[in-house]
């Protein structure tokens, strides 16, 4: 019973979640990269070509969120843009790299080369027909880009033809629709309410309601006066209720929740019941992290560990 026998596991930040393969890979990437030998590119693009090529090919989610992670681990460095110029013709390498100039043009606020990163993800998506990873990446171009709606739906809807419910891209038109970008909260609520109609409860995208909710939140905090001081209040209106109700009581349950990402979706649980004040319930959901810490959504708080562990201490006291 983790935090109640007082052996409660050490609260980490861990992009890989529960993802051994890819937690081993990211630890071999610092010590090679530290090594300075003339050789580090080669070791390392070799360790990464060996990860994404040993998973099963279908799994698609699990390839969006190592390519992910792997991203992000790389945007500061010159690999992915070496694997791609060795390459040409290698999926892997072409869809990684674009994903690396996404992870940067966020970072910016700007694509550095927008054409170029399109034409990375076409001639992914060209040498792996059947992979949607290469739209995904496409469809967070356009969303820095400001594309026209009428493009970004034709995007999105190539990625449903290969993955029907690929949680990456469910949440980035979530964010693209959002008023934030290039949408309304109208049109947020008209996308939720059609994906609930018809999403099964455990599938990859099933927390793109919730974190709908977590955005609303967020947003009401963040304008600042009264509305800020009553954002709790936010957690009783009726949508916000019927999206923690419907998830509280499945999500923590052993093998409910199966895709790669399901504990990034259950950190986003247990800060929805905290900030609702459902502390008991929350209780359940941190025991089933085991201290593993996405930096989104607690970071809007403060610093992310710190903003967990105070939540875990005070779900665990029921106070």
């Amino acid at each position: 019973m983790g935090f109640l026998s007082g052996r409660r596991k050490r609260s980490r930040l861990a992009p890989e979640l529960d993802d051994q393969d890819l937690g081993r890979l990211l630890k071999s990437l610092m010590a090679t990269t530290k090594t300075g030998m003339i050789a580090t590119t080669d070791l390392c693009v070799a360790q990464i070509s060996r990860l994404l090529e040993d998973q099963d090919r279908g799994d698609w989610d699990r390839r969006a969120h190592r390519m992910g992670v792997l991203a992000d681990y790389l945007t500061e460095t010159q690999l992915s843009r070496a694997w791609a110029a060795r390459e040409p013709r290698n999926a892997d390498a072409l869809a990684l790299h674009a994903w690396t100039q996404v992870v940067r043009g966020r970072r910016q606020g700007s694509l550095e080369d927008a054409d170029g990163v399109v034409d990375l993800c076409l001639r992914a998506a060209e040498t792996s027909p059947d992979d949607p990873t290469p739209w995904v990446i496409l469809l967070a171009v356009a969303r820095l880009e400001v594309w026209e709606q009428s493009q970004v739906f034709g995007v999105w809807n190539e990625v449903l033809a290969r993955d029907r419910w690929n949680r990456e891209a469910y949440l980035g038109m979530l964010g693209y629709l959002s008023p934030e970008e290039a949408g309304s909260r109208v049109q947020v609520l008209e996308f939720v309410d059609s994906l609930s109609l018809r999403m099964p409860a455990n599938v990859p995208c099933v927390a793109t309601e919730l974190t709908a909710q977590v955005h609303q939140y967020h947003s009401l905090m963040g304008r600042g006066g009264v509305e800020a001081l009553v954002a709790r209040n936010h957690w009783s209106q009726p949508m916000a209720v019927q999206a923690v109700d419907k998830v509280a009581h499945t999500w923590a349950q052993p093998g409910f929740l199966r895709h790669a990402r399901a504990l990034a979706d259950l950190n986003v649980l247990a800060y929805a019941l905290m900030a609702a004040d459902r502390r008991r319930e929350a209780a359940a959901v941190f025991e089933a992290l085991g201290g593993v810490v996405t930096a989104w959504p607690w970071q809007a708080d403060g610093d992310p560990l710190t903003e967990f562990e105070q939540a875990h201490r005070r779900a665990a006291a029921g106070i």
